[in-house]
């Protein structure tokens, strides 16, 4: 599949599951804007690596999804580097202090915790992809893709907040896919889980979580940030022309055990 000349705009791209799906992307020939929280120098060094790697242009660029409304100024810059926005995949998440009273067992919520997932994880996501969407009319179409996770659907300590936020982040995704059909605009969610990065290594119980997880998983392993990377950019291609409003799940068959 060649995403040739492309452009894909990703949020959270430093590590993770947004680190392995834009090197999934550069190496079909997309060109890359992705955005950073706070570590500007090793943005910057994957940005370089992408560029002389793969012959496509790469940038990264600041971006705060607990204010949504910074997605507006962050696409007038992508519009000024690269023209056109053909591909848009919400992907940053936050952790540390901003989620205290947000990851905690049900009697220990705090309504600041919960809204701040809320607003990085459904709020950021509307307003990325109504502005992508404002590119993509443009052109004729593109397509869209919130990242979600199985919390929503199995039992994970402590991930209440995270994982109703991430229900609500998929009835969002069927709504903006219907309403956005008519521009040719496919919007989907790719549901992975649970991925070992960064963020779930800082779950308290991480270890338990892990030997949890592999051994009620079919495939007999935790997953890898590059097991979404492919199912991203099959969502975005020609290939996955006719889905729309869905939610893939890619989690070794887990959520079924």
């Amino acid at each position: 599949m060649s995403f040739q000349g492309k452009t894909l705009v990703l949020s959270g791209g430093t590590k993770g599951i947004g680190k392995a799906i834009i090197y999934e992307f550069a190496k079909a020939g997309a060109n890359i804007a992705f955005t950073y929280n706070s570590n500007a120098e090793e943005a910057e060094n994957i940005a370089k690596e992408l560029s002389s790697t793969y012959g496509v242009k790469a940038k990264h660029y600041p971006l705060n999804i607990l204010e949504p409304d910074s997605y507006k100024e962050l696409f007038t810059q992508v519009d000024t580097d690269f023209g056109d926005v053909h591909f848009f995949i919400s992907n940053a998440i936050i952790s540390g202090r901003p989620v205290v009273g947000g990851f905690a067992p049900f009697m220990r919520l705090k309504p600041k915790g919960l809204n701040n997932i809320y607003t990085a994880t459904v709020l950021a996501f509307v307003v990325g992809a109504q502005e992508a969407a404002k590119r993509m009319e443009k052109i004729g179409g593109g397509a869209i893709v919130a990242m979600s996770s199985t919390g929503n659907l199995v039992h994970t300590e402590n991930y209440a907040g995270h994982g109703s936020s991430k229900a609500a982040l998929e009835i969002m995704v069927k709504y903006a896919a219907l309403e956005l059909a008519e521009k040719n605009i496919r919007v989907n969610a790719l549901s992975g889980g649970p991925i070992e990065t960064d963020a779930l290594r800082a779950f308290p119980n991480f270890d338990q979580l892990k030997q949890d997880v592999i051994s009620r998983t079919p495939l007999g392993r935790m997953g890898q940030p590059d097991d979404l990377a492919g199912i991203a950019k099959f969502l975005c291609s020609e290939d996955a022309k006719w889905i729309t409003g869905q939610t893939i799940i890619a989690d070794g068959g887990s959520s079924f055990t």
